[in-house]
């Protein structure tokens, strides 16, 4: 089956996460990625301690897979040549640099423009191409903490808590692949190319709309609701088992707190007039999730898990990522055929977080530090496509 993006193909010059994981989701479903990076490669290739993977991070293999990677100084007169010949060639150019810095190496939008008129140019940055904070340094942990994202997590009164992974890189990277298949379609249906400026600051706040869009509205800021949901019920929170395992439940409609209170036997909670209704449970928070929390204990997680989802009432065990890989269908995660690690075992890396029909995605070997250098200049010496 032909892959929705076959033919489409794209010059990544962005390093490190949110870049190149934009490029990333858009190989997956077939487009050509051509990974230009500096001589001495992507930082982002001898990420942390953990190399044991042919030398390369899990982090790079995580958002470069199935790429081609030529390096080059874009400081040397030939090499900016050769790069600005690939930009010629591609659909699409990306880029994370600080704002400016990639002008000053002579390709600017303006600059690649006269090179390919319909291009579709995305810059990636902490806080956009212009504003005040366009020249502040960022990466993820420092837009949590200054898109506000670290203080809507954890418990009221504790210090902020970061997100356990870099979710503004990765956020920013889908919020980039939207906008470039956005001007993809509209270069399709007869409009010209398009110049698109992401900052992982706007992404952030876009991403957490429903907790920034209430102060837009209403000018309250929402408050920290740690481990109880959106909601504020206490019917809606974290609660821990017999096996010391832990339960996240999701009783938030009137039909859900019924099943609940019919599954554990306690029909009384129905009308008992302190909780009766959300409302009601709302204003007795602590003696509903106390009286909910002794409950709980008297069964294992994976009992009540088990018995509650087939009872139709929303819950979850809290899993290790191990254990949550586990877990997941067998396409969502996708086999890195011919990678060549020298790991035990077969390996493979989550998909794009959706599924459209066999063969819509696919991942490939993670690129060595310009290793397809001799078939991209062939190529752009008039042969076939690296």
């Amino acid at each position: 089956m032909t892959q929705p993006l076959a033919g489409i193909r794209i010059a990544d010059f962005s390093h490190v996460m949110a870049g190149p994981y934009a490029s990333h989701l858009l190989r997956l479903m077939g487009a050509e990625v051509i990974k230009i990076e500096p001589p001495k490669g992507d930082s982002f290739r001898s990420y942390g301690s953990d190399r044991r993977f042919d030398g390369l991070s899990p982090a790079f293999i995580a958002a470069n897979a199935g790429k081609k990677s030529i390096a080059l100084d874009l400081k040397d007169e030939a090499d900016l040549a050769i790069a600005r010949a690939i930009v010629a060639r591609c659909d699409v150019m990306l880029e994370n640099f600080r704002p400016g810095v990639i002008a000053r190496l002579g390709l600017g939008y303006g600059a690649v423009r006269e090179l390919r008129p319909d291009i579709i140019y995305c810059s990636v940055s902490g806080y956009g191409q212009d504003g005040p904070q366009r020249d502040w340094p960022a990466i993820d942990n420092i837009v949590q903490a200054t898109s506000g994202m670290m203080m809507l997590s954890g418990e009221e009164g504790d210090p902020p808590v970061r997100v356990g992974f870099p979710i503004v890189d990765t956020l920013t990277g889908q919020t980039a692949a939207l906008a470039i298949l956005s001007a993809l379609v509209r270069r399709m249906q007869g409009g010209a190319g398009a110049y698109i400026d992401v900052s992982m600051f706007d992404a952030s706040l876009a991403f957490m709309t429903s907790a920034v869009t209430p102060f837009l509205v209403t000018g309250q800021a929402m408050s920290r609701m740690g481990n109880t949901g959106y909601s504020g019920l206490p019917t809606a929170s974290l609660f821990t088992a017999r096996d010391g395992r832990q339960i996240s439940l999701g009783v938030v409609q009137p039909n859900q707190f019924a099943a609940l209170a019919r599954f554990v036997g306690r029909e009384d909670w129905l009308a008992d007039p302190l909780y009766a209704t959300p409302e009601a449970r709302r204003a007795n928070f602590d003696a509903m999730k106390a009286e909910l929390a002794s409950v709980i204990a008297m069964r294992d997680a994976a009992e009540w898990e088990a018995g509650m989802s087939a009872a139709g009432i929303p819950c979850g065990m809290v899993r290790r990522v191990d254990e949550a890989a586990a877990l997941a269908r067998s396409d969502a995660l996708l086999p890195l055929d011919g990678a060549g690690l020298p790991v035990d075992g077969p390996v493979a890396l989550p998909g794009a977080g959706f599924r459209m029909a066999p063969g819509t995605q696919e991942a490939g070997a993670p690129p060595r530090l310009d290793g397809d250098r001799d078939a991209i200049l062939r190529w752009l010496g008039g042969q076939d496509a690296p």
